[in-house]
């Protein structure tokens, strides 16, 4: 055990979650301490370089009681959803795809038509939920972000502004509406109180309703060293048999798994629906974790060495390449590569500047490096030599985006799950 997760065990009891935020163990065990990091969406005006900046401690630890992994540090919601939040969906053109594909086939396997009603939670700018308005389907969009519920209704779907719970589904219970399919894609990680949040989903659901569920799967994370999407935003990290102990204790059952590889870094999509039936397809995945040993402290205990050679080996590299003379870059400000360049120590000494899509971003710097964020367009008209890529989920994305780059010689550097040049 390293130093750091032996002293964040240690200080568990005085701060943070004292027992498992899904079935209230308190046998929590730290495997992981990223030490203390500012918020990672907390993005800088350049009049703010200069005031303080909030830091939280960032300790992953394991369930016993339910195999659930999770952060032990609780900032609140509203700090992290509402108002330092500028992520928008519509701008990965992966993504879009992905839910256009998904929207497609729930469309017709659901037999979804003008009767039915499709809720999304954590719907962010409507980019998902629009491709069913646009079939005539009644939708419903919940998240509390403003500039996100703006865009929404911009597009043509209505947003609730609020955080999803079960009060919130009781209430639309009462207005009488029921769900046919309720989509949580990326949500259930953010959300603090998972019973509550699971309840509503119990609770809106309509009989014989879908609800499904996407979040990156914790047995990719651990295999692939991915320990960038662990941020103060993401409260818990899901396996399917932590899944299963959840949705159960709220009359509800997993029907079907899908596993995505390549989404996020490794996603899965988990079905639910009323009942106490356990599907054989999943059935199949809680055996093979059980085999796996992902229900054990076990599999998780080295993954701190693992990300502390990672690091080390991450600033060799863009160290010597710097030496040698090569300018850097970086594309990605997004929460993961907040993680990374104040994990590792990645400043203005390494890279020059961050670019991103998101046009909301322009202009700010990132939190802790106060790394300058530029659109995409400065990679041709500084033309660095190398570019660390923080977005490394999205390496062919990118690589597609960048052909000039490239061809003109532009390197990539690839952080996860080994630093390498591509």
């Amino acid at each position: 055990m390293s130093t750091r997760v032996a002293e964040a065990q240690a200080a568990r009891p005085s701060r943070g979650a004292a027992a498992c935020r899904s079935c209230g163990d308190d046998g929590l065990r730290v495997f992981l301490s990223l030490g203390e990091l500012p918020l990672p969406d907390a993005l800088l005006r350049p009049d703010e370089l200069d005031g303080p900046e909030p830091r939280f401690p960032l300790d992953v630890a394991f369930c016993p009681g339910c195999s659930l992994v999770q952060i032990l540090e609780e900032v609140p919601p509203e700090q992290l959803f509402v108002d330092n939040y500028l992520y928008f969906s519509s701008f990965s053109e992966g993504l879009m795809r992905h839910s256009r594909a998904f929207a497609e086939r729930m469309i017709a396997e659901r037999s979804l038509d003008e009767r039915s009603l499709v809720v999304e939670i954590a719907s962010n700018d409507g980019y998902l939920l629009r491709n069913f308005a646009e079939r005539g389907i009644p939708v419903l969009g919940i998240d509390p972000a403003p500039e996100q519920a703006r865009a929404a209704e911009a597009a043509g779907v209505p947003t609730v502004r609020e955080f999803f719970d079960a009060g919130l589904a009781q209430r639309l219970m009462t207005e009488g509406k029921r769900a046919d399919l309720i989509v949580a894609n990326n949500v259930m990680a953010h959300t603090p109180t998972l019973n509550s949040f699971v309840e509503g989903l119990s609770t809106l659901l309509a009989d014989g309703g879908l609800a499904t569920i996407e979040n990156t799967y914790v047995k990719d994370l651990i295999d692939h060293c991915e320990f960038d999407t662990i941020y103060h935003e993401h409260f818990c990290y899901f396996s399917c048999s932590a899944v299963d102990a959840l949705v159960r204790r709220h009359g509800l059952a997993l029907v079907d798994v899908e596993h995505f590889p390549s989404l996020q870094g490794g996603t899965l999509r988990w079905h639910v629906a009323h009942g106490t039936a356990v599907s054989e397809s999943a059935r199949a995945w809680l055996e093979a974790e059980r085999e796996q040993g992902l229900t054990d402290f076990a599999y998780y205990e080295r993954f701190g060495e693992r990300v502390d050679g990672i690091r080390a080996s991450l600033l060799e590299l863009l160290r010597s390449r710097r030496a040698a003379g090569r300018s850097i870059a970086a594309y990605g400000a997004a929460a993961k590569g907040s993680t990374l360049v104040n994990f590792a120590g990645i400043g203005p000494d390494l890279v020059d500047f961050v670019v991103d899509r998101n046009v909301h971003k322009h202009g700010l710097h990132m939190p802790g490096t106060h790394l300058p964020i530029r659109d995409v367009g400065a990679l041709l008209e500084e033309q660095p030599d190398d570019v660390l890529l923080l977005a490394w989920n999205y390496l062919d994305e990118v690589r597609g985006q960048q052909e000039e780059f490239v061809r003109r010689g532009g390197r990539f550097i690839v952080p996860v799950p080994e630093p390498q040049v591509v």
